[in-house]
């Protein structure tokens, strides 16, 4: 008898499961910088109506693959407007370490252009009219963590910003009272990367230029710690740390609740 009066809830839970999956959309968005285009990608619940808070996600060095589209997805299965930026411009997707060096190169060595092309996509953010243009939020991991904080020193009107294992050094730093967003940086303890000394100037910049900082290290995480295609040989200085992913998830959320009310 149990196991018959089951059967239903767990066929029903089974439908309910399905048509909220079912109820997410996702779109290819093309928008232009000059004559150069760029390909984002959109997710959010189509089930949801009226304005509801958004958030920018920027890329790893790899380019605007399924890793950042998988974030975005996951952002929309939590109620939010997620857009996926496109920096390198359409088609630009490297493989390899060098070529994937080159490219980030290419904007890290030119912040005015890093900052032009994030600003981009996070006005293509703002464009959609699901989204609460107040309440923006945007994330990045290791270039898209840098990415996102220059979209903060920038003095964008986005509220809050979440660098994961990003790079924290800069050579257009923030302006005393410019910073407008909250910013939380999520970095793995052991990352031979960005070393002590990179994130005690980070620090000190924000705490110049009166930033609300959170810094939070995740003990035995290195570099792309959130990812689980890095593997899990640490002494690559690259490896995934299922703890730390799954808690800097966490700290997002917490982070994303302070900064929304």
């Amino acid at each position: 008898m149990k196991t018959k009066a089951l059967l239903p809830a767990v066929v029903l839970s089974f439908m309910t499961a399905a048509f909220a999956s079912a109820a997410i959309k996702t779109e290819v968005i093309e928008y232009k910088d000059g004559e150069t285009t760029l390909e984002g990608f959109l997710a959010y619940d189509d089930a949801k109506s009226g304005p509801r808070p958004g958030v920018l996600v920027v890329h790893d060095w790899t380019g605007l693959q399924d890793y950042a589209k998988r974030r975005a997805t996951m952002l929309a299965e939590m109620g939010y407007v997620a857009f996926a930026a496109d920096i390198y411009g359409k088609g630009v997707r490297p493989t390899e370490q060098a070529d994937c060096a080159k490219e980030a190169g290419k904007y890290k060595g030119n912040l005015p252009l890093l900052r032009q092309r994030v600003t981009l996509a996070y006005d293509q953010l703002l464009k959609r009219k699901e989204v609460d243009a107040h309440k923006t939020l945007a994330i990045g991991y290791c270039f898209g963590g840098t990415t996102v904080l220059e979209l903060a020193r920038s003095g964008s009107p986005v509220s809050g910003v979440v660098s994961f294992h990003g790079g924290l050094g800069t050579t257009l730093p923030a302006q005393a009272g410019a910073v407008k967003a909250k910013v939380l940086a999520c970095q793995g303890a052991d990352d031979p990367f960005v070393k002590p000394p990179e994130q005690e100037a980070f620090k000190e910049e924000m705490k110049k230029a009166g930033v609300d900082l959170e810094f939070i290290s995740y003990p035995g995480a290195v570099h792309s710690f959130t990812k689980p295609e890095a593997g899990n040989d640490k002494s690559k200085g690259q490896a995934y740390n299922e703890a730390a992913d799954k808690k800097s998830w966490e700290d997002m959320k917490a982070f994303f609740k302070k900064v929304l009310g």
